[in-house]
Protein backbone atom coordinates (compact mmCIF):
# COMPACT_ATOMS: atom_id res chain seq x y z
CA UNK A 1 0.00 0.00 0.00
CA UNK A 2 1.57 3.44 -0.81
CA UNK A 3 1.00 6.67 1.31
CA UNK A 4 -1.71 7.82 -1.15
CA UNK A 5 -3.49 5.03 -0.78
CA UNK A 6 -3.24 4.87 3.05
CA UNK A 7 -4.36 8.49 3.15
CA UNK A 8 -7.77 7.49 1.07
CA UNK A 9 -8.36 5.51 3.04
CA UNK A 10 -8.09 6.74 6.04
CA UNK A 11 -9.89 10.46 5.28
CA UNK A 12 -13.75 10.54 5.67
CA UNK A 13 -15.47 13.42 4.48
CA UNK A 14 -17.51 14.85 7.24
CA UNK A 15 -20.91 14.94 6.84
CA UNK A 16 -22.98 17.82 5.58
CA UNK A 17 -24.55 19.88 7.88
CA UNK A 18 -27.93 19.75 8.61
CA UNK A 19 -30.91 20.69 5.93
CA UNK A 20 -31.57 24.17 7.36
CA UNK A 21 -27.61 25.16 7.65
CA UNK A 22 -27.18 24.35 3.97
CA UNK A 23 -30.02 26.19 2.53
CA UNK A 24 -28.84 29.85 3.72
CA UNK A 25 -25.50 29.37 2.69
CA UNK A 26 -26.20 27.93 -0.33
CA UNK A 27 -28.65 30.82 -1.13
CA UNK A 28 -25.72 32.98 -0.48
CA UNK A 29 -23.56 31.73 -3.03
CA UNK A 30 -26.11 31.40 -5.79
CA UNK A 31 -26.88 34.98 -4.94
CA UNK A 32 -23.03 35.98 -5.19
CA UNK A 33 -23.05 34.18 -8.88
CA UNK A 34 -26.12 35.85 -9.93
CA UNK A 35 -25.00 39.49 -8.79
CA UNK A 36 -21.88 38.90 -11.07
CA UNK A 37 -24.34 39.80 -13.62
CA UNK A 38 -24.03 43.18 -12.44
CA UNK A 39 -23.95 45.49 -15.43
CA UNK A 40 -22.35 48.61 -13.48
CA UNK A 41 -25.17 50.85 -14.11
CA UNK A 42 -26.19 52.15 -10.83
CA UNK A 43 -30.23 53.60 -12.41
CA UNK A 44 -30.97 49.76 -12.66
CA UNK A 45 -29.25 48.71 -9.42
CA UNK A 46 -32.94 48.38 -7.98
CA UNK A 47 -34.51 46.02 -10.99
CA UNK A 48 -31.58 44.25 -10.94
CA UNK A 49 -31.95 43.16 -7.61
CA UNK A 50 -35.38 43.11 -7.85
CA UNK A 51 -34.81 40.26 -10.51
CA UNK A 52 -32.35 38.69 -8.75
CA UNK A 53 -34.01 38.27 -5.77
CA UNK A 54 -36.95 36.82 -7.55
CA UNK A 55 -34.54 34.09 -8.71
CA UNK A 56 -33.02 32.73 -5.63
CA UNK A 57 -36.50 32.40 -4.27
CA UNK A 58 -36.47 35.85 -2.42
CA UNK A 59 -37.74 39.40 -2.65
CA UNK A 60 -36.66 42.90 -2.15
CA UNK A 61 -38.22 44.63 0.41
CA UNK A 62 -37.11 48.18 -0.55
CA UNK A 63 -33.87 49.57 -1.13
CA UNK A 64 -32.33 53.57 0.42
CA UNK A 65 -28.87 55.39 0.20
CA UNK A 66 -26.51 53.52 2.64
CA UNK A 67 -25.89 57.20 4.31
CA UNK A 68 -23.01 55.61 5.92
CA UNK A 69 -24.28 52.37 7.47
CA UNK A 70 -21.93 49.97 5.65
CA UNK A 71 -18.48 51.12 4.53
CA UNK A 72 -18.10 51.86 0.62
CA UNK A 73 -21.59 51.52 0.06
CA UNK A 74 -23.78 53.99 -1.92
CA UNK A 75 -27.22 51.72 -1.83
CA UNK A 76 -28.25 49.58 0.53
CA UNK A 77 -31.13 46.72 -0.87
CA UNK A 78 -32.61 44.78 1.54
CA UNK A 79 -33.57 40.88 0.77
CA UNK A 80 -35.45 38.66 2.53
CA UNK A 81 -34.77 35.17 1.86
CA UNK A 82 -36.07 31.65 3.20
CA UNK A 83 -39.53 32.13 3.92
CA UNK A 84 -40.48 28.99 1.89
CA UNK A 85 -40.31 25.92 2.93
CA UNK A 86 -40.56 26.13 6.79
CA UNK A 87 -37.18 28.29 6.86
CA UNK A 88 -37.29 31.04 9.22
CA UNK A 89 -36.93 34.38 7.18
CA UNK A 90 -33.37 35.71 6.64
CA UNK A 91 -32.53 39.54 5.66
CA UNK A 92 -29.40 39.85 3.15
CA UNK A 93 -28.39 42.94 2.18
CA UNK A 94 -27.03 43.68 -1.05
CA UNK A 95 -24.57 46.95 -1.35
CA UNK A 96 -23.63 49.20 -4.32
CA UNK A 97 -20.91 50.21 -4.15
CA UNK A 98 -19.63 54.00 -3.73
CA UNK A 99 -18.08 53.46 -7.60
CA UNK A 100 -21.65 52.58 -8.60
CA UNK A 101 -20.31 49.44 -10.70
CA UNK A 102 -20.28 46.40 -8.42
CA UNK A 103 -22.69 44.67 -5.74
CA UNK A 104 -21.53 42.24 -3.07
CA UNK A 105 -24.21 40.77 -0.37
CA UNK A 106 -23.84 42.13 3.17
CA UNK A 107 -24.88 40.01 6.22
CA UNK A 108 -26.66 42.30 8.85
CA UNK A 109 -24.35 42.82 11.09
CA UNK A 110 -24.19 45.29 14.80
CA UNK A 111 -24.02 48.38 12.82
CA UNK A 112 -27.37 47.46 10.78
CA UNK A 113 -29.18 46.02 13.42
CA UNK A 114 -31.71 48.77 13.03
CA UNK A 115 -32.00 48.37 9.30
CA UNK A 116 -32.87 44.46 10.65
CA UNK A 117 -35.36 45.72 12.49
CA UNK A 118 -36.72 48.42 10.15
CA UNK A 119 -37.04 45.27 7.60
CA UNK A 120 -38.52 42.84 9.71
CA UNK A 121 -41.37 45.99 10.44
CA UNK A 122 -41.80 46.63 6.91
CA UNK A 123 -42.75 43.19 6.45
CA UNK A 124 -44.92 42.88 9.05
CA UNK A 125 -46.86 45.77 7.76
CA UNK A 126 -47.31 43.81 3.87
CA UNK A 127 -48.22 40.96 5.77
CA UNK A 128 -51.43 42.97 7.92
CA UNK A 129 -52.06 44.63 4.41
Amino acid sequence: MTASETRSEIAVPAPPPSGGDVALPMALLELELSLDRFSGNGDDFSVFVRTVADDIGGELLFDLPASGLVDNCLTIAALRHGQTGGQTPTILFVCLDADGSTVRVEQPSERTAGLVSFAEAFVGVLERI
